[in-house]
């Protein structure tokens, strides 16, 4: 039998816990703050406040961040939440390896290369990352809060995530490999 405690040091949870406490998180937001949760915008904030610290307040002028605003907010602190609990809980379960770089099932279709690896996710969230903005919305901010709302777009995007992600796998270890 599990207790409280294990929470903490297990490697794996149930989807089903999971799902239950970002369904609670999504409750909470929308309480506490009146916003779904969504991740996408912090990326392109902080990618305008770079911007911004390189050309001397240029970025902020840009109609765009005009709109998002260039500012350290709830989201953004969101993000790094999920990072800094990600590799807590890494740290506190004994997952956190050295090898864990390069997943097995990478390693073999493509080798142990960890630079390739790491070049090969970047690109890839590169790519996700615009996708997100064109989409109007993330994977949190459609699959989560949007299909949580019932909003028909992100019911269509949440699909189309699925689908996307299918076929990538597909064309990745089956045709590339």
């Amino acid at each position: 039998m599990e207790t409280i405690v294990s929470i903490f040091t297990d490697t794996y949870w149930s989807p089903y816990a999971a799902g239950i406490g970002i369904g609670i998180l999504s409750w909470m937001s929308f309480l506490i703050s009146g916003k779904p949760i969504a991740t996408s915008t912090t990326f392109a904030r902080t990618g305008g406040m770079i911007e911004n610290f390189i050309t001397g307040g240029k970025a902020e002028q840009r109609p765009y961040f005009k709109k998002i605003k260039l500012r350290i907010n709830w989201q953004w602190m969101l993000v790094l939440g999920v990072v800094i609990g990600s590799f807590l809980s890494a740290v506190i379960s004994g997952d956190l390896q050295a090898n864990a770089w390069v997943p097995s099932l990478w390693a073999s279709a493509f080798g142990n290369n960890a630079l390739l690896r790491v070049l090969v996710a970047l690109a890839g969230g590169i790519i996700l990352g615009f996708g997100a903005r064109f989409a109007g919305g993330c994977t949190s901010g459609h699959g989560i809060s949007g299909t949580l709302q019932l909003a028909v777009s992100s019911w269509v995007s949440a699909i189309c995530f699925f689908i996307g992600g299918i076929i990538t796998a597909h064309f990745i270890y089956l045709v590339i490999a």
